[in-house]
């Protein structure tokens, strides 16, 4: 029995012994079938020429993409119109789950990463870099750049569309228009301008960052893909991939101006200068043509200053004019109101959020019925907010990741995706709240809610304060609509240049700086006067939607990419092999 039991001992010991070598070889083996990452990405540019530091492809193939686009809709407007209609229109109907999902699994990654320690704790940077910018002009430029302009028009229009008709509202659950479907309006209110919308930017800016501040690559949309396709983003994959991303930024950008546009006029035209709108109320081209040359001007000068000296200032005066401008509706406006509606709207869309996120509204065939008209309000807001926000992605990404330098991923999650969401609510419930407010009360009769979008916060100023304190207040919107506007123009301009010279900031010489300011304005002068009074806006609308629709493609590589990039750099820092430009090798020495 002892030699038995001695046996079986030594047997148990025996396969111990085996499994941990192994084990050992299998380790040993994993350890050296990593490899250090991808940190050199070279990116041809031109020596000599017109187009000294940039890379030619790109450059030219996106100049004569957006030309074609401008000389088309003014050439041919209907023919324009009535084809990119065609387009939009099977896009919208077609992609639904496409856009819903893919924003889910933006959100869904952005919070994952920031919340794990080993991931949260990762900096866009090797480990002695500090931040460029202090955390107040780092929030400025992100907000100002990113979504500022959108919340002067849509702070005020967005709550009061929703208040009278949402899906809640079509399906029955609730009245439109009444004080019961104040918290229903919010919370889809907050659906399309809160997590979801910054995590599209926040995945774009993290993905380039990450891959460029690490592993020394070029600051461009390509760099984020290297760890799926490697040195073959060298060539013409990546040169796609560049114009992809600058054609989506042209014409998402073009959407916030065209907004910005028809409220900037009609900011002129309540401070007394005339003439500048039709009958309907719209921008005449007249108006869009002042309204362009003033924008466009401005932002290009303020570009040709750069990141550091013109977009910083201005950043920092429209933050601060914001402040004010927002004190002026917490003190002054429905403050109880205002409140509630924060207060419920966020506990609202926090706890439908996991159901929001997914529920995907289709039609059952019948023309009038319940579903039709859901599917139809969910194309018309939610699928085009999530094309707008993927549109807007690689130009507030790349700017993101520009100023980010040095952050670790659990703060720029914090700083780009959680803080600017809850300035969108706060905006939302005391802006918008007043408007409905002042409505449901009776006090302003129908003057807000019959205005135009962009016409809405003026005509609420003026009511709330009269004529002359109404002007006054109107001059400070339409001053700090424009430091919005030109922030936009003029980090789009820069972003566009720094994509075509292969991530350098070098190279921005000033013909490249003009020809994307005047290009910029000539896409919203174009669609906007070729689109006719009231029909101006929806053909910006159409081609940013058919221009977002590769871009959303990239974006899911991308998060591919981070995740493997991640993935891989925890066991390469575990077996000690380079994840970063900065490594050093420690020799250990033999025994």
């Amino acid at each position: 029995m002892e030699a038995l039991s001695f046996l079986s001992v030594s047997s148990v010991s025996l396969l111990n012994a085996t499994a941990c070598r192994t084990q050992k070889k299998n380790n040993r083996e994993k350890i050296m079938s990593l490899k250090p990452p991808l940190m050199d990405l070279p990116i041809q540019t031109s020596e000599a020429g017109f187009y000294t530091g940039f890379n030619k492809s790109v450059a030219v193939y996106s100049k004569i993409i957006v030309a074609i686009l401008v000389i088309w809709a003014v050439v041919f407007p209907d023919q324009a119109g009535r084809i990119l209609n065609a387009i939009n229109s099977f896009i919208l109907a077609n992609t639904a789950y496409w856009y819903i999902y893919i924003v889910a699994l933006f959100l869904i990654l952005c919070v994952t990463l920031a919340l794990i320690p080993a991931t949260g704790r990762l900096k866009l940077g090797v480990e002695g870099d500090k931040p460029e910018f202090g955390d107040f002009s780092w929030f400025s430029m992100m907000f100002g750049a990113a979504i500022g302009v959108g919340m002067l028009t849509w702070a005020v229009a967005e709550p009061v569309y929703h208040f009278q008709n949402n899906p809640d509202v079509i399906a029955g659950v609730v009245e439109g228009g009444t004080a019961e479907s104040v918290r229903y309006a919010y919370k889809w209110a907050n659906l399309h301008w809160g997590f979801g919308a910054w995590a599209c930017y926040g995945i774009t800016g993290m993905a380039m960052a990450y891959f460029s501040y690490r592993r020394g690559l070029p600051l461009t949309v390509r760099s984020s893909l290297t760890p799926i396709f490697g040195k073959a983003l060298s060539g013409t994959l990546g040169n796609v991939i560049d114009i992809v991303a600058v054609v989506a930024t042209i014409l998402g950008v073009a959407q916030a101006l065209g907004f910005g546009v028809e409220q900037f006029v009609a900011g002129m035209t309540r401070i007394g200068i005339d003439g500048l709108t039709s009958e309907e109320g719209t921008a005449n081209t007249l108006g869009v043509l002042v309204a362009i040359v003033i924008i466009m001007s401005a932002s290009t000068m303020s570009a040709l200053s750069g990141v550091g000296k013109g977009i910083k200032l201005l950043s920092n005066i429209n933050m601060c004019l914001s402040i004010f401008l927002l004190s002026f509706f917490l003190i002054f406006g429905s403050t109880f109101f205002g409140l509630n509606a924060f207060f419920y709207g966020i506990i609202d869309y926090v706890m439908a959020l996991p159901k929001l996120m997914f529920q995907v509204f289709r039609s059952d065939g019948v023309a009038d019925s319940i579903a039709t008209k859901q599917e139809g309000w969910q194309g018309a807001w939610s699928v085009f907010y999530w094309a707008w926000w993927v549109a807007f992605a690689p130009f507030v990404g790349m700017f993101l990741a520009r100023i980010s330098k040095g952050r670790t991923i659990r703060e720029f999650v914090l700083g780009a995706m959680v803080i600017p969401a809850i300035m969108c609510f706060v905006w939302f419930s005391f802006a918008g709240g007043t408007a409905i407010d002042l409505t449901l009360n009776g006090d302003a009769g129908d003057a807000i809610f019959s205005s135009s979008d962009g016409d809405k916060i003026f005509a609420m100023v003026v009511h709330m304060l009269g004529d002359y304190m109404g002007w006054a207040m109107s001059v400070l919107i339409v001053i700090l609509l424009l430091t919005y506007l030109v922030t936009t123009a003029d980090s789009a301009v820069l972003i566009v240049n720094t994509i075509n010279a292969a991530g350098d900031e070098g190279p921005k010489a000033r013909p490249h700086i003009y020809f994307w300011g005047i290009a910029l304005g000539a896409v919203v002068a174009g669609l906007l006067i070729a689109g006719g009074p009231g029909g101006g806006l929806k053909a910006i609308q159409t081609a940013m939607v058919i221009g977002a629709f590769p871009f959303s493609i990239v974006m899911v590589l991308q998060c591919a990419a981070l995740i493997k990039g991640i993935w891989h750099d925890t066991q390469r820092s575990a077996a000690g092999i380079q994840n970063t430009t900065d490594f050093v090798e420690v020799a250990i020495p033999a025994k």
